[in-house]
């Protein structure tokens, strides 16, 4: 028995690059796997919706590279979870046929298992009409109608699927997966080991963001998972683990301070304990895993709604900042005139003030903010690009000579950065399955595929 495992992570998303530097130096440490994440769905559901990645295919290579040469030499097993960010079939292939280029180009030969997580609209239709899908949170029930209209549909799978692919071949070397849950592929070797499930789900909880979890912040991290606790320390000597940075990170991304639903389960944080075990590095025990009565996976889909177009506008005039509310409600009233025979349920105008409520919006507890200059941002979408633009043009016009009380100049008095002075952003995509959804077999929805390169 595995008294120990080294997990090394090099950063917290495969595509934003690392320093190398500090990545060899983990390596030469012996970790018994090279874990990164790839996924998330914090940018957006353009991902989904349009079928594009997180990061380049030129960033992905160059930070594969790396990550494959010490793989290859060291005889680190490599596991990459979300593939592309979004975590479509199409994304594990295209990582693949990264791998692919790196190992012809390098001489390396690997054995890799592929996991997918599509899931079939049919397949969804027919787990609805069987009452097995309920909301994730505070979204409207999923209707056949939104699954047959999303672009992509995946499921988010939880640790089953790995410990099939190491079951099945203990000489992997690597695994790339669809869209899993983010500390999946951190907690799959030491829950394949029999460490407490506990305690893997929370060492990746935390790794899986990289050395975030440090003072200073940083990129590359190594975790030590023993029996009864595990080990966080950065691997940049001007980085330090404490007891408040890692407790804090344990707080991410999270609606309950104890406790943290997963597929199969929760994460109960409830009695964890954090030690300073030396001046840059943290122990942590006492951390539960709660299995679930019932097994259930969430699905995440976006569908394209239309075309978007902005205009970005700078002020600075005191006496038009002073007024920019009514301004703005003047402005979208005479730009709803002029498009009078438009539905006006077909187009959306949303105006953002940064430096005034532009974050917060209508959350925003300072009231009375009285900045010296404002970024105004419209957006505008629509059925079409020409539509989008046209109304995006159209109060970007009104805006500029707006009459106000006070006003000294009939124009300039938002000063206008870019040409062209409305900007075509495309197609505009919005999640619309963000659903649990009950199995009987956790491994079900996700086929693996092994392939040699």
């Amino acid at each position: 028995m595995k008294e120990e495992i080294k997990i090394l992570t090099p950063a917290g998303m495969l595509g934003y690059g690392f320093p190398i530097d500090l990545f060899q130096k983990g390596v030469e440490m012996n970790p018994d796997v090279i874990v990164i994440d790839s996924g998330s769905t914090d940018s957006g559901p353009h991902k989904l919706g349009l079928g594009s990645m997180t990061c380049s295919r030129e960033a992905y290579y160059k930070d594969l590279s790396f990550m494959l040469e010490a793989g290859y030499e060291k005889k680190i097993p490599i596991f990459i979870s979300s593939a592309g960010g979004d975590g479509t079939n199409d994304h594990v292939d295209a990582f693949i046929d990264i791998i692919h280029d790196i190992s012809k180009e390098k001489g390396y030969h690997f054995k890799i298992a592929a996991i997918y997580s599509d899931v079939k609209k049919e397949y969804a239709v027919k787990q609805i009409e069987g009452g097995r899908v309920t909301p994730c949170g505070p979204v409207e029930p999923l209707t056949a109608e939104e699954v047959l209209a999303a672009s992509n549909i995946v499921a988010q799978m939880g640790v089953e699927p790995f410990l099939k692919v190491l079951e099945e071949h203990e000489d992997i070397d690597i695994i790339i997966s669809g869209r899993a849950y983010d500390p999946v592929p951190f907690a799959a070797l030491g829950i394949k080991e029999g460490f407490d499930p506990g305690l893997c789900w929370h060492m990746g909880k935390v790794m899986e963001c990289g050395a975030i979890c440090a003072e200073p912040s940083g990129k590359s991290i190594m975790g030590i998972l023993r029996r009864d606790h595990f080990v966080l320390e950065p691997l940049n000597p001007a980085e330090r683990c404490t007891v408040y940075s890692v407790s804090a990170h344990t707080l991410y991304e999270k609606t309950h301070p104890y406790i943290l639903p997963g597929p199969g389960g929760s994460l109960d944080l409830s009695e964890a304990k954090f030690e300073q075990l030396t001046e840059r590095s943290v122990k942590v025990s006492g951390s539960r895993f709660i299995p679930a009565p019932a097994y259930t996976v969430k699905m995440e889909g976006a569908k394209r709604v239309g075309y978007r177009s902005i205009y970005i506008a700078g002020v600075r005039d005191p006496i038009l900042i002073g007024q920019i509310d009514h301004v703005i409600a003047h402005v979208e009233r005479t730009v709803q005139e002029y498009f009078s025979d438009i539905s006006r349920e077909s187009y959306q105008m949303i105006f953002h003030q940064f430096g005034k409520n532009g974050v917060m919006r209508e959350l925003e507890p300072i009231k009375d903010a009285n900045p010296h200059e404002l970024c105004v941002i419209l957006e505008v979408a629509a059925p079409t690009q020409e539509m989008a633009t046209a109304i995006c043009s159209r109060a970007r016009t009104e805006m500029l000579h707006c009459p106000y009380e006070g006003r000294m100049a009939t124009a300039g008095n938002i000063a206008l950065p870019f040409t062209p002075l409305e900007i075509p952003l495309g197609e505009v995509c919005k999640f619309n399955v963000y659903h649990l959804m009950e199995v009987e077999n956790p491994t079900e929805l996700f086929p693996i595929q092994y392939v040699e390169v």
